[in-house]
C-alpha cells in the first residue's frame, strides 16, 4: 500500500533520440493535474537512465513516450531492466506511433500494462492508470480526493465572470 499522504509518483520519460516531447509534456501536466506527482526525465534518455530515475525517484509507474519507432527495442530493454532491479510492482505504460499489432506484443510479451496513440483523451490515460494501481493495491490521486473531506477556500468554490459553460 502507499503510505498515506503520499502521491502516487509517475515517471514520464523521453527514450532515444526522438526531439518531439510535446505529448509528453501533455501527460505529464494532465496527470499533475489529476493528482499525481510526476516526474519528466527529459529528452533522449536510455533505458538504463529511465530505471535508474525510477529506483531513485520511488515511482509507482513509468510512462514513455516514443515517436522514434523504436519502441519495439526500448520497451522490452526498460522492461527488463525493470525486472533486473525488482520493480515488477511498477507499472510500465507508453504511447506515440505504435501499430495496434505492435502494441499487443508490448503488453503480452513485454508485460507493458497500457499502450495509447495519438489522439487519446487524457481522462483515458488517467483512468487507465487509476485502474491499474487499484489493482496493485495502491490509492490513485482519484480515491485519495474522495477520502478527504473537500475545503474549498472562498477563491477556489467558483471564478468570477461567465458561468455559462
Amino acid at each position: 500500500m502507499v503510505q498515506e499522504g503520499r502521491k502516487i509518483r509517475v515517471l514520464i520519460a523521453k527514450p532515444g533520440l526522438d526531439g518531439h516531447d510535446r505529448g509528453a509534456k501533455v501527460v505529464a501536466r494532465a496527470l499533475r493535474d489529476a493528482g499525481f506527482e510526476v516526474i519528466y526525465t527529459g529528452l533522449r534518455q536510455t533505458p538504463e537512465m529511465i530505471v535508474e530515475a525510477a529506483i531513485q525517484e520511488d515511482v509507482d509507474a513509468i510512462g514513455l513516450s516514443l515517436l522514434s519507432g523504436a519502441h519495439m527495442t526500448i520497451f522490452p530493454r526498460v522492461r527488463r531492466l525493470m525486472d533486473e532491479a525488482g520493480l515488477d510492482d511498477v507499472i510500465l505504460f507508453g504511447g506515440g506511433i505504435i501499430s495496434e499489432h505492435d502494441a499487443k506484443i508490448l503488453k503480452e510479451k513485454y508485460g507493458v500494462a497500457g499502450v495509447f496513440g495519438p489522439g487519446t483523451l487524457m481522462q483515458t490515460i488517467i483512468e487507465f492508470l487509476n485502474e491499474e494501481l487499484r489493482k496493485r493495491g495502491k490509492v490513485p490521486p482519484a480515491d485519495q480526493a474522495e477520502a478527504q473531506p473537500s475545503e474549498t477556500s472562498p477563491a477556489q468554490a467558483e471564478p468570477e465572470g461567465r458561468h455559462d459553460a
